[in-house]
């Protein structure tokens, strides 16, 4: 049993670490090609890829004593990014409203919906790993 939890927090934790990795590309990306150019917007954007990518590695080489904390951290930037998009959808954040066809939006939504659900499943599952020592 102890086996199968080790064996589910890794596959949470490499698909959390790919999905934030890949959150992150998309906005460096982004970045790269033109989001740069946009005031606020722009710095956000380039912070949002290096910082992703830094939690992306941390997600990585974490011990699992301190994955818990990591993960909740890691899904809180996520959800905090995919609220920022849904804003910009919806309304205006920073003057910068975005379209639903825009390139990239929807793999977006999907990349960080599911990154919000599988670090928030690691997180449940790094935090009862502690509880059952």
């Amino acid at each position: 049993m102890a086996t199968e939890g080790r064996a589910v927090r890794l596959v949470l934790r490499l698909a959390g670490a790919g999905l934030t990795a890949a959150m992150a590309a998309i906005h460096l990306r982004l970045w790269a090609e033109g989001y740069g150019d946009l005031d606020t917007i722009g710095p956000l954007f380039l912070l949002n890829g290096v910082v992703g990518a830094l939690l992306a590695l941390a997600l990585l080489v974490t011990p699992i004593r301190l994955l818990g904390p990591v993960a909740v951290v890691t899904a809180l930037f996520t959800a905090g990014t995919l609220g920022a998009l849904f804003l910009s959808l919806n309304a205006t954040l920073f003057g910068f409203s975005e379209s639903i066809d825009a390139e990239l939006v929807r793999p977006t939504l999907y990349v960080e919906t599911a990154g919000v659900a599988v670090l928030t499943a690691l997180a449940v599952t790094a935090f009862g790993h502690g509880h059952r020592r």
